[in-house]
């Protein structure tokens, strides 16, 4: 098998590439201009690759391409309510939550909001979903209910409020996972007033 062929595997395998993981696999780099000229791949940035059959095909892209720049960032806040059906709020940008020492990357091509967590703030409560071949890691409802009323300064305290409203109406969650969160958050007393003026 040739460079190619290898490299378009990788690509396949991957949903959406980075140059350091064509280098880690042998592949030599001049193969992705080539790769891109020939139009088998689409250059997405700086160091970002993709199938040219996969560009876009996913409502969620540019959450499989953060998921991609940011390799220990999770989805969170109003795209982890976006993705759950759970605001009519369109992201200007795509939400992440990273840990407190990270660097934030370089993005020119995609917008990116960065949240910072430590701990079990960071770690609790992720799924995998799967985008146009691409693991990305988003918070499950409840802790992104959660989330946006900890981070109500930057989304807004409505849009918490709606989120948590849809939450409860739609049955994607339960008080008691959502008091979990709160109290992780030390939002208990912000939330419970509202939880109990909709049940």
């Amino acid at each position: 098998m040739g460079y190619r062929e290898r490299a378009l595997d990788l690509v396949r395998a991957r949903g959406i590439a980075r140059a350091r993981d064509f280098k880690a696999a042998g592949i030599p780099l001049i193969y992705l201009k080539r790769l891109t000229d020939t139009g088998d791949l689409v250059r997405l940035g700086r160091g970002l690759y993709q199938d040219s059959s996969h560009v876009g095909e996913h409502i969620g892209h540019n959450l499989a391409e953060a998921a991609r720049l940011v390799p220990n960032g999770v989805i969170s806040l109003i795209s982890a309510l976006r993705h759950h059906e759970l605001t009519t709020q369109l992201p200007h940008a795509v939400w992440m939550t990273i840990p407190h020492k990270d660097r934030i990357p370089n993005t020119r091509n995609l917008k990116i909001e960065i949240v910072r967590a430590t701990g079990e703030a960071l770690t609790a409560a992720i799924e995998l979903v799967t985008i146009e071949g691409v693991p990305v890691p988003i918070y499950g409802v409840a802790k992104t209910v959660a989330d946006c009323f900890k981070h109500r300064r930057h989304v807004g305290e409505d849009v918490a409020i709606e989120a948590l409203r849809d939450a409860l109406k739609q049955r994607k969650t339960t008080v008691s996972e959502l008091m979990r969160f709160a109290a992780m958050n030390r939002v208990t007393s912000r939330m419970e007033p509202f939880i109990k003026a909709m049940q």
